[in-house]
């Protein structure tokens, strides 16, 4: 999303770094694509999951939850691996020592919601009772608690890159990183919650692969 307008100079690439470097970005850059091909298979295959009515966070419960679990745990460190890539190589410029945190903090939460496995309920896994949970347990207060942290983190990193777009003037890597804060920061219509935090995770996910390849397309304008 940024990749033709912020220069060169402000960028040390992954292929001119220790190959490690550019390791960590491929696996930043595989992170988005492996939670949405495992969470598109569960929403297809685990029996009474409705994205209309279940978050995708519901599938971490149930017995077959494991996989879900494992999804936002390998996601988390795949954006954890992207953070440091981001680290090493983008040393210059506006908002250079707070980009790779946040985006770890991105990381972090998503690391943290698969730890911490949300309340079954609206009648998943089958057979719990319809409606929301009777009592939110310690552990749903802490997934709901990492899911907020790890967007809020992720709003504030698209904003770093905007005012750094904006001072670059790439006016359409601006405009396109301040939409995505808007996303992440957009109060939940619970009419359509489920809906809203599932594109809003799509959004993240392609935010952050964008920025992967980014830096991988990076090193062969070098």
């Amino acid at each position: 999303m940024t990749t033709a307008t912020t220069p060169t100079s402000t960028i040390h690439p992954p292929s001119a770094a220790p190959s490690s470097t550019r390791i960590l970005a491929i696996a930043g850059a595989a992170a988005g694509p492996l939670f949405a091909v495992l969470a598109t298979g569960q929403i297809l295959l685990r029996d009474g999951f409705d994205l209309r009515r279940h978050p995708l966070s519901l599938l971490a419960t149930g017995s077959p939850g494991i996989v879900q679990v494992s999804n936002f745990i390998l996601a988390g460190i795949g954006v954890l691996c992207l953070a440091v890539a981001v680290r090493r190589t983008i040393t210059e410029g506006v908002g250079r020592r707070w980009l790779a945190p946040l985006i770890a903090i991105f990381g972090l939460g998503l690391v943290a919601s698969g730890v911490f496995v949300m309340d079954p309920e609206n009648g998943f896994p089958i057979g719990t009772p319809e409606g929301p949970a009777p009592a939110m347990s310690w552990h749903g207060i802490a997934h709901i608690v990492a899911v907020t942290t790890a967007f809020s983190g992720l709003a504030a990193a698209c904003i770093v890159l905007t005012v750094r777009m904006i001072r670059r003037r790439a006016v359409g890597a601006a405009v396109l990183n301040a939409s995505a804060a808007l996303v992440f920061l957009a109060p939940v219509d619970p009419a359509w919650a489920s809906i809203q935090l599932a594109v809003t995770a799509l959004v993240a996910f392609i935010w952050t692969t964008a920025v992967a390849l980014w830096l991988l397309r990076s090193s062969s304008a070098r």
